[in-house]
């Protein structure tokens, strides 16, 4: 025996392999000290290897390197350090390679564990692979699963080498023969050169030992009567004789006729390979899994410790052919004592492959981490400042998200993550946030038109999702000097139309019509209103002014054609409105208005790659956020108040609608509370989360003060810091991703809008009606006070009689209907402008800090499109004030027998219909045709009503 006792395993026909890679052992060359001086002939590495060598900060700074110039998500930017890792290992050993004539000096890279169960993505992977790493000492990792064996015999036959992982059986070793064979038989059969393609078939020895072991124990502590001493003298014994068992097969293998032809045209055999062979049991051998197992053809790769422990004192004897007999009968006695080696093995596969997983979820994550701190201000930054009852629940999704995969699931259109009907449909959201869903070049051209017609205006004419993030880009993001104005008109409102038909010059007026399905009541009769402006300001060039954004196949896509429209860009069907910012329902007004959209996708990408497959929950930006408010849902606390700083206030609009619209129905969801003044932390209750988005140089510094008094008053609060402007992309992903995922959390499809189609139904029957009689059905108030007049159905008017009959008595009947957990909402069918928009916003404060309650506000029928589906289809949690108006200023939609205030009217009447029909808390108060003069007396009476302590 020589004076190393790892060199005295090849003498012996084992190869010595090392379990274990790192970038400095590569760097410093000791691979191939250790080929030199232990005779290590190969490398295998897996998740579990890198995780803790990613740990280590040796790959800092080429991590650093990638993301700076190169940046991709977790799992490529690990791939390409792990590629960097095997190739210089490769190289190292690529002088035993030679030597022994590609018969060893293999490095191994595993294929995903997450597709350990799927043969196509392994196939594809595993090709890739081969491909990007590019050395023939080169061994793919193929977990030994029904799945992975066609995948085996495939990649052999196309002249990869194949390392097969996760065996455990007899049966799967056997399968995994078989596949090894069939490849080469089908390679050579192709005039393949079959001697260069090598294999190992990788069988994990303790894990069986560690299992069978605890039985035993169970059964000895709780007495084992006359199978006591059986039971202890098989103990330690199982996982040995089952290899040596796998090592007969193999030498019948080897010994057919077929292999034998193989072999005659030069074929290596498949080499059993020992993994897993450092002992779990401290009253072990620390070698007793290489001792145990030294035969011809073998290999054995250990962890740095087993090595370190069998150069010290292993004994080298070549035991895996001795005393067949004796492990014939030690899996005999296995089985008769109900030991079940078949079930336990098939139970070790699955924790195999889920092991691995786990430990790419950690290694992923680690990943993540380093990637976010070396990005800097380049990913907007989030923090979270939670009570520990929601801490601990965010905790445990977090962990159940992650044993679950959502994220990828999410990213692969499982609909099993939410209710299993069509989610699937509706997640090419996905892709726009990779800038799929535009094309940038046409984009361009639609920016030269637009400087070449020099527009003084964009007017978008759209509702929802067609018009919110328009509106948030347009307000938020900066434009190139000279650019035209955005506007966006979103109401039938006639006072509202007639001001902004004022502000602009129809002839100097680009106008996007924006409707996905293309039959939207408001932008088809906006669109008629406005075609008629322009053709009586520029005659037949009116069709040049107009620009469409719809989906394929709509009636707005007929409309554009047959008026001669100058462009229409199509949307994708698979993309719900809500969810379309980052599609052509928010690039082209952006661009039209001057935006930077090549830029502002290209700063979007660093979040949607925080948030890719690949990035776990606890690593992952928009998940995290999503799990924080899906467990704030669960605990009551449903209210999601939007606070932002001075410059980014207009994005509450559009979280308002991607919140409610995709949380709130059957009863559930999140009720999202924008423009609420922020108040002392005693205003608050217990069903509140806050989300506060800040922009650096933007600080309002008594907003400041205000959200850490939130913090320390125990409030959830959750932080979101942009660096810049033009990173409100990252936003618009990372909130896509958070809702999707808090759907999941309470348990909705978060894409579908049921409630909202029940307005439009009561809105179109009440325009027809209209249409064929010339008037709308007469309504009678049951109150009728100093210009305002109140109306309630039978059953809403009944729980106000407790009113004293004035009118701040019956608001203030009304306000007290809300209690604990309830909230308030402001219904105001009237213009948004400026002045409207403050004094509504004042009296939202004022009952917010009377009541207790969340106050929410929205502008009819603007908050139709947005907010509305929480109100008639979330939590039965709304007391409702719905404010109307007349208009003795009103405007006729051309080519329609009704008005804008007609409809506008039929759209405030229907929604009411419907959340009375749901059971909703509901007043309606009606300021006739003095708008500021009825506005300013309910204001009144709200105030009057809540300073007299009227609520309880």
């Amino acid at each position: 025996m020589g004076a190393n006792p790892l060199q005295d395993l090849g003498g012996a026909g084992q190869a010595v392999w090392l379990d274990f890679v790192q970038r400095k052992m590569l760097d410093e060359r000791e691979l191939a000290a250790m080929a030199e001086g232990d005779g290590v002939t190969g490398v295998t590495s897996n998740p579990s290897i890198f995780e803790k060598a990613i740990g280590s900060g040796d790959y800092d700074g080429a991590l650093k390197d990638y993301v700076e110039k190169d940046d991709a998500e977790p799992a490529i930017l690990f791939e390409r350090l792990a590629i960097e890792d095997i190739q210089a290992a490769a190289d190292q050993l690529r002088p035993v390679y030679d030597a022994r004539n590609g018969r060893d000096g293999y490095v191994s890279l595993e294929v995903s564990p997450y597709l350990a169960m799927d043969t196509e993505g392994s196939l594809i992977e595993a090709r890739r692979l081969w491909k990007e790493v590019d050395r023939p000492n080169l061994m793919i990792k193929i977990p030994g699963t029904h799945a992975g064996v066609p995948a085996i015999r495939t990649l052999i036959g196309e002249g990869i080498n194949v390392n097969v992982t996760l065996l455990f059986s007899l049966d799967a070793y056997l399968a995994v023969a078989e596949a090894h064979m069939a490849g080469l038989e089908a390679l050579a059969a192709k005039g393949g050169d079959i001697s260069k393609v090598a294999g190992v078939a990788s069988f994990f020895v303790s894990r069986i030992d560690a299992k069978i072991d605890g039985a035993i124990d169970a059964r000895l502590n709780a007495g084992a009567g006359a199978d006591e001493a059986a039971l202890k003298a098989v103990r330690g014994k199982v996982a040995i004789a089952n290899a040596k068992i796998a090592y007969q097969h193999y030498l019948k293998l080897i010994a057919t006729p077929r292999w034998k032809a193989l072999a005659a045209k030069g074929a290596g055999v498949q080499r059993l390979l020992w993994a897993s062979t450092g002992a779990k049991d401290p009253t072990y051998s620390d070698v007793l899994y290489v001792e145990t197992l030294i035969g011809p053809d073998t290999v054995n790769t250990m962890p740095p410790k087993t090595m370190d422990a069998f150069r010290d004192h292993g004994k080298v004897a070549e035991t895996l052919a001795q005393d067949i007999a004796g492990a014939e009968h030690v899996l005999a006695e296995a089985q008769r004592l109900g030991l079940d080696l078949d079930g336990v093995t098939k139970t070790l596969v699955a924790d195999g492959v889920k092991l691995f997983a786990d430990a790419a979820d950690g290694l992923y994550a680690a990943v993540a981490d380093k990637r976010i701190k070396a990005l800097g201000d380049g990913l907007n930054g989030q923090s979270f400042s939670l009570p520990d009852a929601v801490k601990a629940s965010v905790e445990q999704l977090t962990e159940k998200a992650r044993a679950e995969a959502w994220v990828r699931r999410l990213w692969s259109g499982d609909a099993g993550l939410w209710t299993g009907k069509d989610e699937a449909q509706w997640l090419g959201w996905l892709g726009a946030g990779k800038g799929e869903a535009i094309d940038l070049d046409s984009l361009a051209i639609l920016r030269g038109k637009v400087d070449e017609a020099r527009f003084n205006h964009v007017l978008l004419l759209g509702m929802g999702g067609s018009s919110l993030g328009p509106e948030v880009l347009g307000e938020i993001c900066a434009k190139a000097e000279g650019a035209p104005e955005l506007l966006v008109l979103d109401s039938t409102d006639p006072t509202q139309i007639a001001r902004f038909a004022a502000r602009i010059d129809p002839a100097r007026t680009l106008f996007v019509v924006s409707s996905k399905s293309g039959t939207t009541l408001e932008p088809d009769i906006l669109q008629r209103y406005f075609f008629d402006l322009a053709q009586k300001a520029v005659g037949p060039e009116a069709s040049s002014h107009f620009v469409a954004v719809t989906d394929p196949g709509s009636h707005l896509e007929t409309l554009a054609k047959t008026e001669r429209f100058a462009r229409t860009f199509l949307g994708d069907p698979a993309i719900g409105g809500r969810f379309s910012v980052l599609s052509n329902f928010g690039m082209v007004p952006a661009v039209a208005a001057g935006v930077d959209v090549a830029g502002f996708m290209a700063r979007t990408q660093t979040m949607v790659r925080a948030c890719a497959p690949s990035a776990p929950p606890k690593a992952n930006p928009g998940v995290a956020l999503g799990l924080a408010l899906g467990a704030g849902a669960l605990a009551g606390r449903d209210k999601v108040t939007i606070l932002a700083s001075p410059a980014l206030a207009p994005v509450g609009a559009w979280l308002e609608q991607l919140i409610a619209e995709s949380t709130g129905k059957i009863g559930k969801g999140l009720i999202p509370v924008a423009g609420e003044a922020i108040g002392a932390p005693s205003v608050y209750g217990k069903d509140r989360v806050f989300a506060y988005l800040a922009l650096k140089g933007d600080a309002d510094a008594d907003q400041d003060r205000a959200v850490a008094a939130l913090e320390a008053a125990g409030q959830p609060v959750v932080r979101i810091i942009l660096a810049n402007r033009e990173d409100l992309g990252q936003e618009f992903f990372r909130w896509e991703i958070a809702t999707a995922i808090a759907g999941a959390v309470i348990g909705i499809d978060p894409f579908d809008q049921p409630d909202v189609e029940a307005s439009k139904i009561k809105t179109r029957a009440l325009t027809d009606s209209y249409e064929k009689s010339g008037a709308l059905a007469p309504e009678k108030p049951f109150l009728e006070v100093g210009g305002v007049a109140l109306y309630a159905d039978e059953r809403n008017a009944k729980a106000l009689q407790a009113g004293d009959g004035s009118l701040e008595g019956v608001l203030a009947a009304h306000f007290k209907r809300a209690g604990a957990g309830d909230y308030l909402g402001l219904l105001a069918y009237i213009d948004r402008d400026p002045a409207h928009v403050k004094t509504i916003a004042s009296l939202q404060a004022r009952l917010r800090d009377a009541t207790g309650c969340a106050t929410v506000v929205g502008f009819g029928p603007r908050f139709l499109h947005s907010t509305g589906q929480a109100y008639k289809g979330g939590p039965n949690s709304g007391v409702f004030l719905e404010i109307t108006t007349d208009h003795p200023k009103d405007l006729q939609v051309p080519g329609r027998k009704f008005s804008f205030g007609v409809v506008e009217a039929a759209q405030a009447r229907g929604d009411l219909e419907v959340l009375n029909e749901r059971g909703r808390r509901t007043l309606r108060a009606h300021l006739g045709v003095d708008v500021g003069g009825g506005l300013k007396t309910l204001v009144a009476a709200c105030e009057e009503a809540v300073s007299k302590a009227a609520v309880g």
